[in-house]
């Protein structure tokens, strides 16, 4: 934790639904992200509030004293559903996503509403037509020191935060960074929307990251750090 203005705590640690480096007999789980808090001047921004609403509200006031009531902004660094399994206990913030997902999503969502017969499902797509609506496109700086970090290729549109501390940088990296193992073998994620473009993705965050919040691991210090 940087002692400059812009401060990060990890809220719940998130996990895969396979780990891809762990044995291959693992029982599949319900997958859910990292949500990390950001605090910079008077904002509080939860990044990826992944588990359900009760249960992040317990781990927000657990892991910082803060309620939902308290923060101010959303931030997902994908539109998927293992980013954003919370974000109905904070109705008082701001939601925001990239730009690009929400174009990219929402002209997939619309398209695949349009085609659907099945009522049921024509339901399930509103619902997240809906959903995507609310969250409104994130401007290039959400809080002093906290700046957009575009990292397409996971999803078309995905993007982390950058966070400018005093003597170091934090990237909030989201599914472009999804595990330790996966930084430290320079693997992307299997089921990229752009294998090539998370690949760059993954070597931008270790070029200009002290510290990584993975998108389904606790944070550590960029390898190529260590080795300087």
């Amino acid at each position: 934790m940087s002692p400059a203005s812009v401060t990060y705590r990890i809220i719940s640690i998130g996990a895969l639904s396979v780990h891809e480096h762990w044995p291959t007999s693992q029982t599949p789980r319900t997958p859910h992200a990292t949500t990390t808090l950001v605090s910079s001047g008077d904002r509080h921004i939860l990044v990826d509030p992944g588990l359900p609403p009760q249960v992040i509200s317990a781990r927000l006031t657990e892991r910082s004293g803060l309620q939902p009531s308290d923060i101010t902004d959303v931030f997902l660094t994908n539109f998927r559903p293992a980013h954003r399994g919370g974000l109905e206990a904070f109705e008082s913030a701001e939601w925001w996503v990239f730009e690009n997902e929400r174009e990219r999503i929402g002209r997939s969502l619309l398209a695949r509403f349009e085609q659907e017969e099945d009522n049921a499902v024509r339901r399930l797509l509103d619902a997240e037509i809906a959903l995507l609506k609310r969250c409104m496109a994130a401007p290039d700086k959400l809080a002093p020191q906290v700046d957009l970090f575009p990292l397409p290729g996971f999803t078309p549109g995905t993007c982390g935060l950058l966070l400018a501390h005093s003597t170091s940088t934090t990237v909030i990296a989201g599914d472009a960074v999804a595990t330790s193992e996966h930084l430290e073998r320079g693997q992307v994620l299997k089921g990229a929307f752009d294998i090539e473009g998370a690949q760059e993705s993954l070597v931008e965050v270790l070029e200009i990251a002290d510290y990584v919040v993975p998108g389904h691991d606790n944070v550590i210090l960029n390898p190529a750090r260590r080795r300087t």
